[in-house]
């Protein structure tokens, strides 16, 4: 190759590298298999090595011998005794490099067509690999894609490199998504396969308001507050649980902010939402009581502790707070304490109808 040819080599190279995101030298390896298998079709050699020099972008070809115990073709093989001269610590079934060989001056044409097809099955191979490992951390995690396309069940949303799937079931009930616009998507389900990452994408999952809580609230970030657990019933209310190890610190008003202006953030983007900001306490009675709220003086008596079953206990005017709308309020308490709980009236709670939910319903 000539001195411009070699430039603009070196410049397609580093090209390809840049744009894919591939590490340059796997696209030079590439590029040494593919001149080699380039030659060999054209001259019919097949003790052939090619080198390319990731500076310059030359490209250089040798013949190359392999180490036997009898030489049986001296084109392609070399005795032990005799590649023992060259380099001392060869072994037999080794092969040593030979001498360089002429390239031809159609070699230029020829090897354009042959090497193509390498060359980009092993790039692509390469970018595989390198979205793989870019996206295999990501599940559980907070994304931000652009919505590109929609089907009858699903949105394709775009994450860069890659795509998801955001199943129209998985976004949060009566929210309007438009097409190119940004949405914050939450990993639901990650699997890297032979084709490159599988993304499952959700905005109804429970860990998308832990996730969006985690940026809005600098104090769960740096561990000073910590999210015990989250309930979600998505597009209508969540609880979720916080508490801090320190004693000046109010987990509550940290995650709500001044006049509310932290938790703002997170209501805006799921769509009118509701959540309650309630106390994690160790005792499973407080902690029960603290996530019957908006109900108050909430009396709980653990039934079994190994089975997770509780009693709760309340006047008739916050009765209907703690069961809520459709039994939603308990739902959502069972779920945030994983307690199976009945809440009863405290007056007459033995003619009381007992409304029992199981954990995780």
């Amino acid at each position: 190759m000539n001195k411009k040819q070699m430039q603009e080599f070196l410049k397609a190279l580093n090209s390809i590298a840049e744009e894919k995101k591939v590490d340059k030298k796997i696209v030079i390896e590439a590029m040494q298999q593919a001149m080699a298998a380039a030659y060999k079709k054209n001259e019919g050699v097949s003790n052939v090595e090619a080198s390319v020099d990731a500076e310059t972008g030359d490209i250089r070809l040798y013949s190359n011998r392999t180490v036997v115990e009898e030489v049986t073709n001296p084109e392609t093989e070399i005795s032990l005794e005799d590649a023992r001269k060259l380099v001392d610590d060869i072994e037999v079934g080794e092969t040593i490099r030979g001498n360089e060989l002429t390239i031809p001056s159609n070699f230029g044409r020829v090897a354009a067509g042959t090497a193509k097809q390498i060359v980009v099955q092993r790039i692509k191979e390469a970018e595989k690999e390198s979205i793989s490992e870019e996206f295999k951390d990501k599940d559980g995690e907070l994304m931000v894609g652009v919505l590109q396309r929609e089907d009858q069940h699903n949105y394709f949303v775009d994450l860069g490199r890659s795509s998801g799937i955001l199943p129209k079931d998985q976004i949060i009930p009566g929210e309007k998504l438009v097409m190119g616009s940004s949405v914050k998507v939450y990993v639901s389900k990650l699997e890297i396969g032979p084709k490159g990452p599988f993304i499952m994408l959700s905005r109804s999952h429970y860990g998308f308001v832990k996730r969006l809580l985690e940026i809005e609230i600098p104090e769960l970030s740096d561990g000073t507050v910590m999210l015990y657990s989250v309930a979600r019933e998505a597009g209508v209310r969540s609880k979720i649980a916080v508490y801090s190890e320190y004693t000046n610190v109010d987990p509550i008003g940290a995650v709500i902010g001044e006049k509310g202006r932290r938790i703002a953030a997170v209501l805006k983007e799921l769509n009118g939402e509701k959540i309650d900001v309630v106390l994690y306490d160790k005792d499973p009675a407080k902690f029960i009581a603290n996530a019957l709220s908006p109900a108050k003086d909430v009396k709980v008596t653990i039934k079994d502790a190994e089975k997770k079953e509780a009693l709760a206990l309340v006047n008739d005017d916050n009765l209907s707070l703690a069961i809520g709308k459709k039994g939603q309020n308990i739902k959502l308490a069972s779920r945030l304490t994983k307690y199976k709980i009945e809440v009863k009236s405290e007056k007459n709670y033995e003619e009381e109808p007992i409304v029992v939910v199981k954990a995780g319903e």
